[in-house]
């Protein structure tokens, strides 16, 4: 999961607790609200039952009136008028209120039930066909379930105690104008009937009682001023008026007429009605303003709330957006920087550093404060101190590898001295041998100076190899290219096992140029070695050249177990990019081919073979190839030929003065000297002598001093090449002449004689022999079977020197 939406769930859970509890805080100030605005509804929809109760009780009033004849039918339909209207707004402000406590409730529901049934009480009203009493009673229940209303909402859910009060209060007001009302139409009954029965005066009492008890609920409910208005309304002429009719009336007993006009008593008491009526207005405009003020107050506090509490969440919101933006931003490039680093960067430096010479005389710490901070996200938080601390491993892991690239110069450095120092001393045991091999004729002698001279060619192989690990190549150049066979023939001298090496099908015309002649015989000889160590010793190790539109193609092939698919992958990957380091000791060959076909681009890759053991193939391109310059030559009249490319052999010449034997013409006394051709060696016959082939000269000579490339052992993995025939000495019938020293020169083959496996159209043929050079000096046959017993003897004592079977150290066996 992103660090993002890891992000947004931390920031989601803390705020999705805080709008659960925010929501849960609201809710009591946002019920209160809402309450209120309820009650200030109802407060309403009481002031408008106090106005229809008012119109009730002058209908009533009227409808009293016209019954006991005491009025007429035009002042009751305006009366019903006027109750009407009151009545279409009562409903209206009834219409939408909601959460009514149940008493109210109830009062509503009769209101409305009566009002359904007023018609047929007032055609009653109007045909004369109801009585005073019933018509009494029927309005006074509706008016009472009106005042009933009233009472009902101060038991609301969330009113406020002193609310509570008021509204008590107002309706205890309303309850007093409907006793006085109610004392009105008593009067006016008695009025109709010549005077007051028994219970008719008790209702007039009751009425004056319940008016004091009702004024003293509202006096002890309501505040001080809601007494001062009612008491300085009461206290004008109107109202004393009507207390004074009031008290003549009550001063009547039973059965007596009552002194007092009808007309008179309805004027008092419809004054008296107003009065109260006007109080009532008073009263109820304050609760209403109170139960407003409430409402608004409160509605304000919990509007506040809620604002400040959305308000804090979008602030947490945008401070945890900011916050988190920048976090995420810090760690995006705390993550690209580290990314560029793992991937490019340090790999890059890597490489530049295992280059050689990448240190430049620069010390560790000068590289690794030179490649500077790959992240700038840095501070004083923990994104800033991770930030240092990748910086701090960058810089620390740069300078471990400049330290150890440092330390690979000074290995590398130590390689080319000791190769140079080897080279220098093997030169010296060369030039010395030569010396000793001039004039020595003991055979058991001459065969110890073989071996050496063997070995010091092997010698100087080792020694370029650390030349090449150590990034130095061959010091020598050619001026001439060779023939193909001929850097074949030099790389085949330079192994232990020589003489089984054998050449099949070689294309004609195939050369290799000057500049690249040590570097390829150097390559061939490695695989060389190696497909010769690692194959049966019974076997020949098969080698074959041909073209390919541009290139030509060399394939080495033994008939060793192979190697598995894995491991033959993983060596030619190693041989198709080389390594930058010194590399492993055991796979110095490997590291040596590589590094020598990359100068060139040379292609080397090892295949499998269709029967048993492993093909290496090697791919020459264009620029290492030149035209074979032996095949333009013709060689003179009594010169040996040269089937393989080689010079024309030079026969051992014979002893100068003193009995010294001198060096062939155009020999080197030291390797290295570029005079000498590739392939030849003290004491060795002609370079014509096939690789592998029956010959007479002891194989102990095969490897060349002054042109090979030194070397290491192969790393071609198991089943290298097919194994080459042992050497068999010719029979003495073969020898055509015998050299100054008395040595028998070998005579060549006839063309058919050669192996002719491999052979195929466009090969190269091997011409035959030329004329000995003549000896001044001969030798009986016990002389020369002596000699050539040495050279057997010298072969087989350099090649099972100090054991045969083990391997070298540098070489990594790939075939079991």
């Amino acid at each position: 999961m992103k660090i993002n939406r890891r992000l947004v769930l931390l920031v989601t859970a803390p705020l999705t607790v805080a709008v659960a509890f925010s929501v849960l805080a609201l809710a009591p100030a946002t019920n209160q609200a809402l309450q209120a605005d309820r009650l200030t509804s109802m407060v309403e929809a009481a002031d408008g039952a106090s106005e229809l109760a008012n119109r009730l009780q002058r209908e009533r009033a009227a409808a009293t009136a016209l019954i006991s004849e005491q009025g007429d039918a035009e002042a009751f339909r305006l009366r019903t008028n006027a109750t009407d209207k009151s009545i279409a707004g009562f409903r209206s402000r009834t219409k939408g209120l909601s959460s009514v406590p149940g008493s109210a409730q109830g009062a509503l529901d009769r209101i409305e039930r009566f009002v359904e049934e007023m018609p047929g009480l007032r055609a009653q009203v109007r045909s004369g066909s109801s009585t005073v009493s019933a018509l009494a009673f029927g309005y006074r229940i509706v008016i009472a379930d009106l005042n009933s209303y009233r009472d009902g909402i101060a038991q609301a859910d969330g009113v406020d105690a002193d609310i509570a009060d008021r509204i008590r209060a107002a309706a205890a007001l309303s309850e007093a104008a409907e006793h006085t009302a109610q004392q009105q139409v008593t009067v006016m009954r008695a009025q109709a009937a010549g005077g007051f029965t028994t219970a008719s005066q008790r209702t007039f009492d009751a009425g004056r009682m319940g008016y004091t008890e009702s004024t003293g609920v509202m006096f002890d409910l309501g505040p001080g001023e809601w007494r001062t208005w009612l008491e300085r309304t009461l206290s004008g002429a109107k109202a004393l008026e009507a207390r004074r009719l009031e008290d003549e009336i009550g001063r009547t007993g039973t059965g007596k007429d009552l002194t007092v006009a009808p007309e008179e008593w309805q004027k008092a008491a419809n004054d008296r009605q107003e009065l109260l009526r006007s109080v009532e207005k008073r009263v109820d405009a304050a609760v209403l303003a109170q139960v407003s003020d409430a409402r608004t107050t409160l509605i304000w506090t919990a509007a506040a709330e809620v604002a400040l509490v959305v308000l804090t969440l979008v602030g947490v919101v945008v401070v945890a957006i900011r916050l988190g933006r920048v976090m995420i931003r810090r760690l995006r490039d705390l993550r690209n920087a580290a990314h560029e680093v793992a991937h490019s960067g340090l790999p890059a430096v890597m490489n530049e550093l295992s280059q050689p010479g990448a240190l430049r005389g620069a010390t560790p710490e000068e590289v690794a404060r030179r490649t500077g901070d790959p992240v700038r996200t840095t501070g004083e938080d923990e994104i800033g101190e991770v930030g240092e601390a990748f910086n701090a491993v960058h810089h620390e892991a740069v300078r471990l590898a400049a330290q150890q690239a440092h330390v690979h110069e000074q290995l590398a450095e130590t390689l080319v001295g000791v190769a140079r120092r080897g080279a220098r001393l093997t030169a010296v045991m060369v030039s010395e041998l030569d010396t000793v091999q001039r004039d020595e004729a003991d055979p058991v002698r001459m065969k110890t100076l073989f071996a050496l001279d063997h070995l010091a060619i092997r010698m100087e192989r080792n020694t370029n190899n650390l030349l090449v690990l150590g990034g130095y190549g061959n010091a020598r150049v050619r001026s001439a290219d060779v023939g193909c066979s001929t850097v074949i023939v030099a790389a085949a001298q330079q192994i232990e096992r020589f003489d089984r090496v054998s050449l099949g099908a070689i294309e004609s015309g195939i050369g290799v140029t000057a500049r690249a002649v040590h570097d390829v015989a150097h390559i061939l000889a490695e695989l060389l070695d190696n497909a010769t160590r690692y194959s049966p010793p019974d076997k020949q190790v098969g080698v074959a050249v041909w073209r390919l539109w541009d290139r030509a193609v060399v394939q080495i092939v033994d008939e060793g177990v192979g190697i598995t698919a894995e491991r033959r992958a993983v060596h030619n990957a190693a041989l198709l990019e080389p390594q930058a380091g010194i590399g492993d000791v055991r796979s110095m060959g490997l590291h040596v081919v590589a590094r020598l076909a990359a100068r060139h681009g040379i292609v080397v890759e090892l295949r499998d073979s269709s029967g048993p053991g492993t093909i290496a193939e090697v791919t020459l391109p264009a620029k290492v190839l030149a035209l074979d310059p032996e095949e333009a030559r013709t060689p003179p009249p009594g010169a040996v030929g040269n089937d393989v490319g080689y010079e024309t052999p030079r026969p051992i010449t014979p002893p100068g003065p003193g009995g010294h034997r001198q060096r062939p013409a155009g020999a080197s006394a030291r390797p290295g000297h570029d005079s000498a051709p590739i392939g030849t060696g003290v004491g060795l016959v002609g370079a014509g002598a096939p690789v592998g082939g029956d010959r007479e000269a002891p194989p102990g000579h095969a490897g060349p001093r002054d042109g090979g490339p030194g070397g290491g052992t192969p790393e071609q993995g198991p089943g290298s090449t097919p194994a080459p025939h042992p050497v068999h000495d010719e029979p003495v019938s073969r020898v055509a002449g015998v050299s100054s020293s008395g040595l028998p020169v070998r005579q060549r083959r006839a063309p058919q004689q050669w192996p002719a496996a491999g052979k195929r159209e466009g090969a190269e043929q091997r011409p035959g022999t030329g004329a000995p050079r003549p000896s001044p000096r001969r030798r009986d046959s016990r002389q020369v079977s002596d000699v050539l017993a040495a050279y057997a003897q010298g072969i087989n004592r350099s090649t099972n020197h100090r054991g045969r079977s083990a391997p070298d150290d540098n070489t990594e066996r790939t075939e079991k």
